[in-house]
């Protein structure tokens, strides 16, 4: 009797349940339940026994509809749907830093199974306006265009903006190893699964000590792309909890809007700019908004990934993207071509926090600077084909004589990592050397 009864009480789910009428190839319609909207069920195939976690998306009079978590393979008319009275929501513990996860907390990388965990809903509102705390300390990455010329400050959302193949993930990886935050958390959705065991190799260098990596690839469901990015918030919003400084990367926030747009259109929701439903522009800031900076807690900086297909600036994920965020850096594919690596086209990005948490002759610094960048580029083509004539400008004469300095300072190889006060008083250098010879 203790043995059934252990039982009972660790099963989470209803006595009642529905039976599967129709099934389609990413919807299946049950009948003989009364569930809300997000609400978790359990799909039991009848021939073998196994299930299928479920999400109820859509309810009509006494039907509903069930995207799976999973794939469709093994379902048929017939077989049994029961709430799970859990919720949807994820263990989660210490023992998650140095672990490869999937948005349910299984491991993915051939370790144990967690031990000794809590319960954390996966969907949680953002921070109220009143409890987030203002933003007054910078945020180092180790990267000189980034601290220098971009400097973030703790519990800031950033974007990064690339086309395909420009280097975000050589990025992403440079921005984990540099960070100064104790524990780091990093989203992988949507992207091929070649990349997971690269991006740990080659751009983490094997070393996960203080990272948790959530995985949801390409060939998961719609809805584990998804939910894999609330997830991965979820995890990070349990250290930030405790008091701790996270560092949350996501790549990308493109795949999980696509995820929601195959979701949304099978539902039925008419198709916007680019094929997107409404739903997704209005899930964007739901995922964005938790990070950030909480009174009385840590914070959570989070950099997010946005894949600008065809280098276009005004898509309508990347649009959107730009309005919620605190600051974006935009990748260049035409500064790759010049070997300038990481591509970070300091004219086209921003923080929007950065005059706030910087001193000010590192703002002076960081102004000139991009005052002689942008000199330069609009008289590029003059200088290469030999029409302009030294002295006609003295402010692009400056430019010129600093040339070799600026390129040497947005290059930085991804195996160098540098320290805040050594690239700020570079910066100031460089600036400094310039007023001195003006003089």
């Amino acid at each position: 009797m203790k043995r059934i009864a252990k039982k009972l009480k660790n099963n989470t789910l209803s006595p009642l349940f529905g039976l599967i009428t129709k099934i389609s190839s990413t919807i299946i319609e049950v009948q003989g339940l009364n569930p809300g909207i997000s609400d978790i069920v359990e799909i039991v195939r009848e021939y073998d026994s196994s299930s299928e976690l479920g999400m109820v998306t859509e309810v009509r009079g006494e039907k509903f509809y069930i995207s799976p978590f999973g794939f469709m393979e093994g379902f048929k008319v017939g077989d049994k749907v029961f709430l799970n009275n859990s919720g949807l929501s994820i263990p989660v513990c210490d023992d998650l830093l140095g672990r490869v996860v999937d948005p349910f907390m299984r491991p993915k990388d051939g370790g144990d199974v967690l031990k000794k965990t809590k319960l954390m809903p996966i969907m949680k509102p953002p921070i109220e306006a009143m409890k987030r705390g203002i933003i007054d300390t910078t945020f180092s990455v180790g990267v000189k265009s980034i601290d220098g010329l971009l400097t973030c400050g703790k519990g800031q959302k950033m974007g990064i903006f690339a086309g395909s193949g420009v280097g975000k993930s050589t990025l992403m990886g440079m921005i984990v190893k540099g960070s100064n935050a104790p524990i780091k958390i990093v989203a992988l959705i949507g992207e091929r699964g070649r990349e997971v065991p690269e991006f740990i190799q080659k751009n983490l260098n094997n070393d996960l000590s203080d990272t948790v990596i959530v995985v949801a690839t390409s060939d998961d469901s719609p809805l584990m792309r998804k939910y894999g990015a609330f997830a991965a918030m979820s995890v990070a919003e349990y250290f930030k909890e405790q008091g701790r400084d996270v560092l949350f990367i996501m790549d990308s926030i493109t795949r999980f809007a696509m995820a929601q747009r195959e979701i949304g259109l099978a539902l039925g929701e008419p198709p916007t700019s680019k094929g997107y439903p409404p739903s997704v522009l209005s899930l964007l800031p739901q995922l964005m908004e938790r990070a950030g900076k909480e009174d009385g807690k840590g914070s959570i900086t989070a950099f997010f990934t946005v894949l600008v297909e065809g280098d276009d600036l005004s898509d309508p994920i990347a649009d959107q993207s730009r309005s919620i965020l605190d600051g974006h850096i935009v990748l260049s594919r035409e500064m790759t071509d010049f070997g300038i690596y990481p591509p970070i086209d300091i004219l086209k990005s921003a923080s929007r926090v950065m005059n706030d948490i910087i001193k000010d002759k590192h703002k002076f610094a960081a102004i000139t600077f991009k005052k002689l960048y942008s000199i330069l580029k609009d008289n590029e083509v003059l200088i290469r084909i030999g029409a302009y004539q030294k002295g006609t400008d003295k402010e692009l004469d400056f430019a010129i004589d600093k040339k070799r300095d600026m390129e040497e300072f947005l290059k930085q190889p991804p195996a160098v990592l540098e320290e805040y006060e050594n690239i700020v008083d570079n910066l100031i250098n460089i600036i400094e050397r310039r007023e001195n010879e003006r003089l």
